[in-house]
C-alpha cells in the first residue's frame, strides 16, 4: 500500500467558522455572519473565508482600483473597435501606453497618454489606501506592522517604476505600459537600451533574494508538511508541546544541513529574503538611466564583465573608445 502523503491526498477538516475574540476574551459575534469555507480553495490549503472588514481605506482602494481597471479596459476595447470577441482574442497584446516623450512631465492629451496618467493616478491611490488599510488593521489588533512593511517593499518597486524614476528622468514616457505582452516587451527593451540589465549588481541581488525566498518558503513548507502527521501544522502549540513534530523537524535539519531555524526564525529569514527582492530591484531600476547609462560598460570598468573585441562583433561595446 502506498504510504499516506498529505501533499497528494489532503483531508479537509472544516469546523465552525472562527470569529475571533473581543477585548474581554469572549467570542466576538458582532463581526458579521458571512463566513465559511471553500472546498475548491481547500485543495490548495484550508482557509476560512470571511468575515472581512473593509473600512474606509478598503472602500477607497476598491473604488479607485475599479476606476483604473475600467479606464485601462475601455481604452483597450476602443482599440479593437469595441468588439468583445476581438478584445478577448487580442487581450494579451493590447496595451494602454504612457505619454510620448515630447510631453515631458506635463499632462498630455487624453488620446496620447492622458488616459494612462488618469488611470495611473487612480491606481496609485488604490494601492496606497490598501497599504494604509493593512497598517491600520495591524495597529487596531495590537500586531506588529510586518505585513504592511512587506507590502511596502513591493510598493517601493511599484513607485520606482511609475513615479520616482520618471520624475528623475524628466518624462512620463519612462513609465511602464499597462498590458501583458507590452509590459514584457518594455522590460526586454529596457534591458537592451541600458546595456543588459543582467550586469546591474542590484538586479543580481534581487534575483538572489527572489530565488532565496522561493527556496526558503519551499523548504519550510516541505518540512511542516512532512511532520503534519505529528501535528506540525499546529505551530503555536509546537512551541510548548515537545517531543513531536518540531523536534523531529529540527533534528532533520541539523542532521541534513548542519543547522536549523526556530519556528520564529524561519519566518524571519523568509520575510527578509522576500522583502529584499523588490527593495534591491527597485534600487537597480532607479539607478538605470539616472546614474548608469550602460550596465555592460559599467561592468567592464569594474571588472565585473569581460570586454569583447571586434572578432565577436562587439566593436560598439568597448570602454573609452578603445
Amino acid at each position: 500500500m502506498i504510504e499516506y502523503q498529505n501533499i497528494f491526498t489532503q483531508t479537509q477538516v472544516q469546523g465552525p467558522p472562527e470569529w475571533g475574540l473581543d477585548d474581554s476574551g469572549e467570542l466576538a459575534r458582532d463581526r458579521g455572519d458571512k463566513a465559511g469555507f471553500s472546498t475548491i480553495v481547500g485543495f490548495l490549503g484550508n482557509a476560512q473565508l470571511g468575515p472581512a472588514f473593509i473600512g474606509w481605506t478598503g472602500m477607497v482602494a476598491i473604488a479607485t482600483g475599479c476606476l483604473a481597471l475600467n479606464i485601462i479596459g475601455l481604452n483597450m476595447l476602443a482599440q479593437v473597435g469595441w468588439s468583445i470577441p476581438e478584445f478577448i482574442r487580442q487581450l494579451f497584446w493590447l496595451a494602454l501606453e504612457p505619454p510620448s516623450p515630447e510631453y515631458g512631465l506635463s499632462m498630455p492629451p487624453l488620446h496620447d497618454g492622458g488616459w494612462y496618467m488618469i488611470a495611473s493616478m487612480f491606481l496609485l491611490v488604490s494601492v496606497m489606501c490598501w497599504w494604509l488599510r493593512a497598517y491600520l488593521l495591524a495597529m487596531h489588533h495590537g500586531m506588529g506592522k510586518h505585513v504592511a512593511w512587506a507590502f511596502g517593499a513591493a510598493l517601493w518597486l511599484f513607485l520606482v517604476l511609475g513615479l520616482f524614476r520618471p520624475l528623475l528622468m524628466g518624462s512620463w514616457s519612462e513609465m511602464v505600459p499597462y498590458g501583458i505582452f507590452p509590459h514584457l516587451d518594455w522590460t526586454a527593451a529596457f534591458s537592451i537600451r541600458y546595456g543588459n540589465l543582467y550586469y546591474n549588481p542590484f538586479h543580481a541581488l534581487s534575483i538572489v533574494f527572489l530565488y532565496g525566498s522561493v527556496l526558503l518558503f519551499a523548504m519550510h513548507g516541505a518540512t511542516i508538511l512532512a511532520v503534519t502527521r505529528f501535528g506540525g501544522d499546529r505551530e503555536l502549540e509546537q512551541i510548548v508541546d515537545r517531543g513531536t513534530a518540531s523536534e523531529r523537524a529540527a533534528l532533520f535539519w541539523r542532521w541534513t544541513m548542519g543547522f536549523n531555524a526556530t519556528m520564529e526564525g524561519i519566518h524571519r529569514w523568509a520575510w527578509w529574503f522576500a522583502v529584499l527582492c523588490p527593495i534591491t530591484g527597485g534600487i537597480g531600476i532607479l539607478l538605470t538611466g539616472t546614474v548608469v547609462d550602460n550596465w555592460y560598460l559599467w561592468a567592464v570598468e569594474h571588472n565585473f564583465a569581460p570586454q569583447y573585441d571586434g572578432e565577436y562583433g562587439h566593436e560598439a561595446f568597448t570602454v573609452g573608445g578603445e
